[in-house]
């Protein structure tokens, strides 16, 4: 009760604060390619539900025809405004709304497209049993997701060589720990590292089930 206290009161003035922010960067979107500002990416949410993810767009109209889920910041279908609102997470910002509505929480597991859930484990079932977040422990250990995946020849393949298999402890490790304090951690992190906080400990960051403890 207290975390959905604390996403509905923080959806709200972060809206109110960002609205500017996000009017801004749906015109840049709109001048800089063709297409709609906002993309609608199918993905599972808690228990299983399907819901459609809501993120500015930063690839080409129709991108999901032209690839997979996974992209390399070097990947042509990424816009050039798009890789700057990738690399600061500003592509994000839309999910805020999905906070307000309940489909996502402020923290917790980034939510995982139909054909990835379906590969789970019936232990990595469990990530289903909370909300999905925004940002998570994975969000900060994998900030420069689109920097690994560069030049792969198949990035979702390497997606799951990569980063899926700490992204699945990471998010395992949170849903059994999971409390109040830690989302608060989590989200102060986040904060410090889109503030410039260093790429260094960011690179080498490996949580465990003590740094998961309130």
């Amino acid at each position: 009760m207290v975390k959905r206290i604390f996403d509905i009161v923080f959806a709200l003035l972060g809206l109110l604060l960002l609205s500017p922010a996000i009017l801004i960067i749906a015109i840049g979107i709109r001048l800089s390619s063709p297409g709609p500002v906002f993309y609608r990416g199918v993905r599972v949410g808690r228990d299983g539900r399907l819901f459609r993810i809501l993120k500015f767009r930063t690839m080409v109209a129709d991108a999901d025809r032209l690839g997979g889920p996974s992209a390399g910041d070097d990947d042509p279908r990424i816009t050039r405004f798009g890789l700057f609102l990738r690399r600061y997470k500003l592509d994000e910002v839309p999910q805020t709304f999905q906070v307000l509505t309940g489909e996502m929480s402020f923290v917790g597991p980034r939510p995982e497209v139909p054909l990835e859930v379906d590969l789970y484990t019936p232990e990595e079932r469990g990530l289903l049993s909370v909300r999905p977040g925004i940002t998570d422990w994975a969000s900060i250990r994998f900030r420069d997701e689109g920097e690994v995946l560069r030049g792969s020849v198949d990035a979702h393949a390497a997606y799951r060589k990569l980063i899926r298999p700490e992204k699945m402890r990471l998010g395992l490790e949170y849903v059994r720990r999971h409390s109040f304090w830690i989302d608060l951690k989590i989200l102060l992190v986040t904060a410090w590292v889109l503030a410039g906080g260093s790429r260094k400990a960011v690179a080498e960051l490996r949580v465990t089930r003590e740094d998961l403890r309130p």
